[in-house]
């Protein structure tokens, strides 16, 4: 039978959940993550949990914080006088944004408070500092990619070709 290991192309349905129970990704209703084993497309706790696993065999499983998307980092909080701010935008305290960096890459961030006076912007990842439930089942393994691998992320989430720019998770 086979099995998953490094380099195998590896679809997984699966269901991730908070420590509350809300799920917060799933593969229901679309199509199967598909990933590269030891491509770094996925947190590693979940990568390190595939492994070995068989054909239609199902897991599940916690990740820690430290092997999904770290610690929350409170450094990665950015404070913006309300004169930096573009008028035109009008944040609102949750909303996802996306920052640009001098040299053209994107970073996404949340709104984490916004007034008169100033908008203070969150940098960490939005699942950071969380444990993560997995349920998860393999549905396919094979040495070649069986998906089109040109605008995911390896995340889970669904993205628009136009106008993304990119994983904002």
């Amino acid at each position: 039978m086979e099995k998953v290991e490094s380099g195998k192309f590896v679809s997984v349905d699966y269901e991730g959940k908070l420590e509350n129970g809300e799920v917060f990704d799933s593969s229901q209703g679309g199509q199967p993550l598909e990933v590269r084993v030891g491509g770094g497309q996925v947190i590693k706790g979940f990568e390190d949990a595939l492994m070995g696993m068989n054909l239609r065999e199902k897991k599940t499983f916690t990740v820690s914080p430290e092997d999904a998307y770290g610690n929350r980092d409170e450094n990665q909080l950015h404070t913006f006088s309300r004169s930096e701010v573009p008028a035109e935008m009008n944040p609102e305290v949750g909303e996802m944004i996306g920052l640009q960096t001098p040299d053209g890459q994107q970073i996404p961030a949340t709104i984490a408070e916004a007034d008169e006076e100033k908008v203070v912007v969150d940098l960490n990842h939005p699942l950071a500092g969380k444990s993560l439930t997995f349920e998860i089942e393999v549905v396919n393994i094979s040495d070649t990619p069986t998906q089109e691998m040109g605008t995911g992320c390896g995340c889970g989430h669904e993205h628009q070709e136009h106008g993304h720019g990119g994983c904002s998770c």
